[in-house]
């Protein structure tokens, strides 16, 4: 028997290789004779460098550059001949602030702006950029800021680059710009499809995980609707519909806007950058995917249902393993899997869940096989 094992991380708690290495030895626990290929994934996300790097050994440069709330911190990017990968939450991201700092009202992209200008200022001209796990709201005007951009508002006074100030932007200029937009080409790998404003928006869909009041969130969504008809008015650019716009706080718009970016779903980058679409064909007998938390987003652009279409594609079984799984109807309906199991539904707490997630990954590695070959046998 050949199996593919092409999980997710399992965020806070094991990354995308220790899942794989859990639920091996499970399956080895039952039958040694299993082949058993490894091909961690992710979907555009944090952690999708980790992965890359994997496969190609990039190497690493280190920037100081500002964190969301304008404090120095320490980030990286890799590079690889004339490409940079950039990680927007190495410099903007959700894990760089302590609790009580998270509130992207206030926060800014202004870091993930420097590290592009640092990879182009050193002659990288291909830049891939992943925008999962942001700390803001500001459609991108802050790593804007960082490129030359600036932003007035109806006083001609400059506006400070936060998602707060999104509602107050009258005009854009870009006769300071410290880049040359016709020599480089920027591709944003996003992991989902919202639209920049409006109930299945940046605001109202992220920004209270991220820290925002109600009141907040109102005020933001209605800053990104001022942000639209600005770029409309003085950038010619329509941005406010575009799928995946609404990804990072709006910085997938900012991106289309200030770097004339195109968009690329996550786990496509990666299933073809890693070449897992070569590993899967008829000779596979099981794919074993998952993440740490399942429900009804994951259908759209995630690991698992991008796992969950290469399988179908080929008619090759597949099973989600999750440390929670939620919405399961819906799932198993759309993505149609031949069995689900979580790390929850044993009765533990939480916190075991993801404390000894790597132990209890290893008894589902050993109970899927067993259900799995049971009813191949019958």
């Amino acid at each position: 028997m050949k199996i593919i094992l092409a999980p997710d991380k399992f965020k806070g708690s094991l990354s995308a290789v220790d899942v794989c290495n859990a639920i091996e030895k499970g399956i080895k626990r039952f039958d040694q004779s299993v082949e058993i290929i490894k091909h961690p994934l992710a979907d555009g996300g944090e952690g999708t460098l980790t992965i890359l790097n994997d496969f190609f050994k990039l190497k690493e440069r280190n920037v100081i550059v500002n964190n969301p709330l304008f404090q120095p911190c320490e980030a990286t990017y890799l590079v690889s001949n004339d490409t940079a990968y950039i990680e927007m939450a190495t410099a903007s991201g959700l894990q760089l602030l302590s609790e009580n700092e998270r509130n992207c009202f206030y926060t800014s992209t202004y870091g993930t702006g420097e590290l592009i200008l640092d990879a182009v200022n050193n002659g990288f001209k291909n830049i891939i950029l992943f925008i999962g796990g942001s700390a803001t709201n500001d459609a991108g005007i802050g790593m804007a800021s960082a490129l030359g951009y600036e932003f007035y508002d109806i006083n001609n006074q400059i506006v400070e680059p936060i998602g707060k100030e999104l509602i107050n932007i009258n005009s854009i200029e870009r006769k300071n710009l410290k880049i040359d937009l016709n020599s480089i080409k920027c591709t944003v790998i996003c992991d989902v499809k919202n639209e920049l404003y409006g109930p299945n928006g940046a605001a109202y869909i992220y920004a209270s995980q991220k820290g925002a009041t109600s009141s907040q969130v109102d005020q933001l969504n209605q800053g990104l609707i001022n942000f639209s008809n600005q770029v409309e008015l003085f950038l010619d650019k329509k941005i406010a519909t575009i799928p995946g716009a609404g990804a990072a706080g709006g910085l997938g718009a900012g991106a289309i806007c200030f770097l004339n970016a195109k968009l690329q779903s996550g786990i496509d980058f990666v299933m073809e950058h890693t070449n897992f679409n070569t590993i899967v064909n008829s000779d596979i007998d099981l794919i074993i995917t998952g993440e740490g938390s399942v429900d009804k987003q994951t259908i759209e652009g995630k690991v698992v249902s991008g796992v969950a279409s290469k399988a179908s594609l080929f008619n090759i079984p597949f099973i989600i393993v999750s440390g929670i799984a939620k919405d399961v109807k819906q799932i198993q309906n759309e993505l149609n899997p031949n069995a689900m199991y979580s790390i929850m539904e044993t009765g533990v707490t939480q916190k075991e869940a993801i404390a000894e997630a790597s132990k209890y990954l290893n008894d589902i590695g050993f109970h899927l096989i067993q259900q799995f070959t049971s009813n191949k046998n019958n």
